[in-house]
């Protein structure tokens, strides 16, 4: 107990990501299984899923069967279509599903370590941390990308995707108490790509639809405010997602391995860090 309470306490920031938001699964295993304490963790979006099913019960193999089980991925893109609403999708068939992945329509304080999500009010662009009542109403909050799904009301606002304000929430996890911050992002810089394949060929790509196009535009608007946030981190996990776009739901297997590795690599500086912090 004593050794407990000396130690610093760690927080986990997950970034959105959509598809790539899978990586975080690779991740979170690999904290799990190199014994890193993880106190706390806030989730942006995607990373809001993978962090309250981890919040849940640390279970890790609930985590990864959802993740791999093929059913969902069948069910969840463009479902219970909602026109002329604020968005393509209502939502409430993603909700069941985000129940059955949890377990029941679980409150905050049923879960085994302390979890936050970000949403966006969507008429002042304030940042809205959710961290009590529902959490499948919370997440189904997080996730709502601007003209994809509806807007959820939420006492008394209109919100959206978290992470139009805040792409990976480390302020949000200090605040929480966090001593010390593990990020992880799984969104590339894609001006990063720009004139680096000029004397190589280029490799054909498929013309994304209007969903994609969607989804990549706010992870393109809002990259800068990631960077920004990653230095106030004490450790930054990024998986190299490049080559894999934010809708390719079927990559999953290979996403969790890229996480995986990103965290692997990632396992001698966490643990040096803390060690030096005690």
């Amino acid at each position: 107990m004593n050794a407990h309470l000396q130690r610093k306490t760690v927080g986990l920031a997950l970034s959105g990501g959509a598809a790539r938001g899978l990586a975080h699964v690779g991740v979170v295993s690999v904290l799990h299984k190199e014994g890193i304490p993880i106190d706390m963790i806030a989730g942006t979006s995607a990373g809001a899923i993978i962090g309250a099913v981890y919040a849940r019960d640390r279970d890790i193999e609930r985590m990864r069967y959802h993740a791999l089980d093929p059913g969902w991925k069948k069910r969840a893109p463009m479902i219970d279509p909602s026109f002329p609403k604020t968005g393509f999708i209502k939502g409430r068939k993603i909700e069941k599903l985000l129940e059955s992945i949890l377990g029941g329509n679980i409150d905050f304080k049923d879960l085994q370590i302390p979890f936050a999500c970000v949403a966006t009010d969507i008429h002042t662009g304030e940042e809205i941390v959710i961290n009590s009542g529902s959490v499948t109403e919370a997440i189904r909050a997080s996730i709502s990308l601007p003209g994809i799904f509806t807007l959820v009301k939420h006492e008394g606002r209109y919100l959206v995707d978290g992470g139009l304000t805040t792409p990976v929430p480390v302020e949000v996890v200090r605040q929480m108490g966090a001593d010390f911050i593990i990020a992880v992002n799984v969104n590339p810089d894609v001006s990063g790509r720009i004139g680096k394949s000029d004397s190589q060929p280029r490799k054909a790509q498929k013309s994304p639809n209007i969903f994609q196009v969607l989804i990549q535009s706010v992870y393109i608007t809002t990259y800068s405010l990631a960077k920004n946030s990653l230095e106030n981190a004490d450790v930054v996990i990024e998986p190299d997602t490049a080559d894999i776009s934010a809708g390719e739901f079927r990559r999953t297997p290979e996403l969790i391995t890229l996480g995986e590795l990103a965290a692997s690599k990632a396992i001698p500086e966490i643990k040096r860090k803390l060690a030096e912090a005690q």
